[in-house]
């Protein structure tokens, strides 16, 4: 069986730990455009099964929106991991077919969210800069999960799931903490990049990808909506 330990950054990338990207990091701090970096970073989780990236990034999410799953994880302790996310699609399923836009923002409302997805069609760039300002500025949420294609952006794979932490507004890079940590570091791409691949259909719908902007509901846990 061949085996990886991670793979190369593409070169036209900007890897978070290397010199230009934490110049990038210190500059979009100064200027009120990372503030969702802390919280976000602070739960980033690394996806438990190669296709759980969409499952990896709520948890990542939900947990940095500080949302109370009304449920245990461990012991006493209620914090999100991926076995908790159990509604709209069963976890086996997207164990083996992975989640798409729609199942990501169900399973987001259905956990204590709320959400406002948004498909990448032609001449939305302009609203997922918005989008993004918005959410990067903020430490308690709403905060932006995008969907992409891998292949997009010289990477392996396919589509992906994972949240933005910031955005450098002079290069109009954002911040891409990537949920599958054994295979790509946190890295800055491009925004119009990243809105082209986003605007890739995904092959279960035959739509484009896109982004959900989340935030905490106020919800109690029993008065969440349940699907399935």
């Amino acid at each position: 069986m061949v085996t990886f330990h991670r793979r190369p950054l593409p070169t036209d990338l900007v890897a978070l730990d290397s010199e230009p990207g934490r110049a990038l990091l210190v500059e979009a701090v100064a200027r009120d455009t990372a503030a969702s970096f802390f919280p976000l970073i602070s739960q980033l989780h690394t996806q438990a099964e190669p296709a759980w990236c969409g499952l990896g990034t709520l948890v990542t999410t939900l947990n940095a929106l500080d949302v109370d799953p009304g449920r245990a994880w461990k012991g006493p302790w209620r914090h999100f991991s991926e076995d908790l996310l159990i509604c709209c699609k069963a976890l086996e399923d997207a164990a083996t077919d992975g989640l798409t836009l729609v199942e990501v923002g169900c399973l987001a409302r259905c956990n204590g969210a709320e959400v406002r997805g948004v498909v990448a069609e032609p001449g939305t760039l302009p609203t997922l800069r918005e989008d993004v300002r918005a959410c990067v500025s903020t430490n308690t949420g709403p905060f932006l999960v995008a969907n992409y294609t891998r292949a997009a952006l010289g990477q392996t794979g396919t589509g992906h799931f994972s949240p933005i932490g910031a955005w450098h507004e002079e290069s109009d890079q954002v911040l891409i903490l990537d949920v599958a940590r054994f295979k790509y570091p946190p890295h800055w791409v491009p925004l119009a990049r990243l809105h082209a691949a986003m605007t890739d259909a995904d092959p279960d719908t035959g739509h484009p990808r896109g982004w959900l902007v989340l935030e905490r509901s106020e919800q109690p846990p029993e008065s969440r909506p349940r699907c399935g």
